[in-house]
This record gives C-alpha cells, structure tokens and sequence, in this order.
C-alpha cells in the first residue's frame, strides 16, 4: 500500500526543516551569521570569520538556498531568516540550530548504542567539537529569560535571600549562566559555580568578568558528588543537572542538607517527566521525551516533580513545586528547618 500523499509531504517538509538548521548550525558554529553586519564577499566573510574560503563560498551558496542569505553582486547580506541567528540578536533563534544538530548526534549515538545496551555518559557530548561550545549558550538563550520573567519574580526564595544577602552555589553550573544571572538581579549574593567541564569554567569566569561581576562569583572545577565549602551557604541551585547524578542521590540530597546552612534551600529547575504518556503528545510536551532519548544515552533519564519532592523529604527537608512553561518545567524549593 503507498504511502499516503498528505504523509508523503508532511515528512518532506520535516526533512526540508531538518537540512535548513543543518545549514543555520554551520553558520553558527563558525559565526557566519554574527560576521554579515554589513554585506561581504564570501572571500572577505572567511577572512573575517576565520573560516577557510572554499569551506565559506559553499555555505553561502548553501544559505542562499535556504534564503538565509541575499545576494548583489557577489556580495551577500543577511535576510530577516537569517538575522534570527545572529547570537547577539534579540530573541535569536540560534538554540534551534544547535538543538537539531546535537540531537541528530544523539539520536545516532542512541541507536549505535542499542545493539549492546551500553549507556556511555556524558563523554557522548564532547564528540563533536563545535557543539561543546555552544551548548552553555544554547541554553542561556533557551532559557534564561524564562528564568528572569517568570522564575525569579514567581518563587519567593530568591527575593528573600536577596533582603537578607548571602551565598548562593550552582552545582553543574556549566557556562554559568544561571548564577551570573542570579547575582546580577539580587545585589546582596555573592555566588560559586561548580562544574566538571574545565572549558565551561574558563568561560564562565571570563563572561562574568565581562559583566562587572567577577569579584562576587567564584567558579570552581570538580565533581558534584565531592562538593564541600568551608562553612554552610544560604542557596544551592541545580539547573537541569539533578538527572545527570540522579543514580547517586542519596550522597546528593545528603550534600544538600548538610551544606545548607538552616533555613537555606535548595532549587532544583528540571524538565517535568510526564506523568501519563498520553502527554507527550500535547503541544510543548514532545521536546521531553526526544530529551529523554537522548539523556539515556548518557546514562541519565528525566525525572517527575514527585520524585524531587520524596527525595527532598527523605532527608528530612520540606518541599515545594512551581511549575512554568505550560507545566514542562519545574522547579522545586527544598528547605532545610530552621
């Protein structure tokens, strides 16, 4: 039986949107986009970007296919489609590109790894040299102004250690997006970041000094699992990192109890498993379970809210659920009694 017209054309379209941020990706990674402020030839774009100029010219050829590119003379400029990629753009839509490559590499790497089973970690996101990069500031872009409308505004913590001052630690902070954030809004935190990626800490030292902010923040390489600071700290933050070390929670929840001082919380911002499957095919919801593809190759898997909360609870910690983006993610405030 052939396959249905109407199905035939909806894969074609999925397929001509995949090669298109294929296209938008290489232009991101090498900062193509960022470069055609103003027209240039291919030649002066490579020379400006860095790129070699056989490489360059097929891209542009490539983009003006896909009109992220218009052309006069031999020069080329940014159309409205491409401009949205420009990384310092307003609103840029340059996670996209980055998302859809990083998931064709491990959508690759999860069926490679199916024959056998194995489960190889995190390891699987540094095999592609320029994805590593950008992966801090895809999800900066993707997320941090969920965090500054809605999240910092919506769960009273950050306020009130905010009128009271004091430390607050990101734990698996990568780029450190998510505490430079935090200590530019609330005046009265000073901030540490941890991570185990010593590139994310040199950028993350390096975007906070640009900010103004280097002498509050500390950011610092290690392992979650060994996280210790000299005395206890009023905020510890997990910002989608509890799945990577969710296999070792009881040491994580312990760590979290006995480096809070009492009174402090822990905030744990994670994308919200679903609790029937039937959700994944509600609008928004689908995202989580391709995520979730791809973090059991890592040897993670995405969590419900409910289990963060018993998890909180079996150590003695209350605990509270705010949910955002049309309930897909949570953030869940654990505070250790006074």
């Amino acid at each position: 039986m052939a396959v249905d017209e109407t199905v035939q054309k909806q894969i074609l379209q999925f397929a001509q949107g995949a090669t298109a941020l294929q296209i938008a990706y290489f232009g991101v990674a090498k900062n193509l986009f960022d470069h055609l402020g103003e027209a240039k030839s291919a030649g002066e774009l490579a020379e400006a970007a860095g790129v070699d100029a056989g490489y360059c010219a097929r891209w542009c050829d490539a983009a003006y296919a896909f009109e992220f590119l218009d052309e006069s003379g031999d020069r080329f400029s940014l159309t409205p489609l491409g401009r949205a990629f420009v990384r310092t753009e307003p609103g840029s839509l340059f996670p996209a590109a980055v998302g859809s490559v990083l998931g064709a590499h491990m959508t690759e790497r999860a069926a490679f790894y199916s024959a056998t089973g194995e489960r190889p970690g995190e390891k699987v996101l540094a095999e592609r040299e320029t994805i590593l990069p950008l992966f801090g500031p895809m999800l900066e872009q993707s997320f941090g102004p969920l965090f500054q409308s809605e999240i910092l505004p919506k769960v009273p913590v950050f306020a009130e250690l905010n009128k009271r001052g004091g430390t607050v630690v990101d734990l698996g902070c990568g780029n450190g997006w998510y505490v430079r954030r935090l200590v530019k809004t609330c005046a009265n935190l000073r901030g540490i970041g941890l991570d185990g990626f010593e590139e994310n800490i040199r950028s993350a030292a390096d975007l906070a000094e640009g900010e103004g902010i280097g002498d509050r923040v500390d950011f610092r390489s290690g392992d979650i699992n060994e996280f210790s600071v000299e005395e206890p700290v009023d905020l510890i933050g997990m910002n989608r990192a509890l799945h990577h070390v969710w296999n070792e929670k009881e040491n994580v929840f312990r760590i979290l109890h006995d480096h809070l001082k009492p009174g402090g919380s822990a905030v744990i911002w994670e994308p919200a498993w679903v609790e029937e499957r039937s959700d994944l095919r509600k609008p928004g919801w689908k995202k989580l379970a391709v995520q979730n593809l791809n973090e059991f190759v890592q040897g993670n898997h995405l969590l419900r809210p409910t289990e963060i909360e018993e998890a909180f609870r079996q150590v003695g910690m209350t605990a509270q659920t705010y949910l955002f983006a049309g309930g897909t993610e949570a953030v869940i405030v654990g505070t250790r009694p006074g």
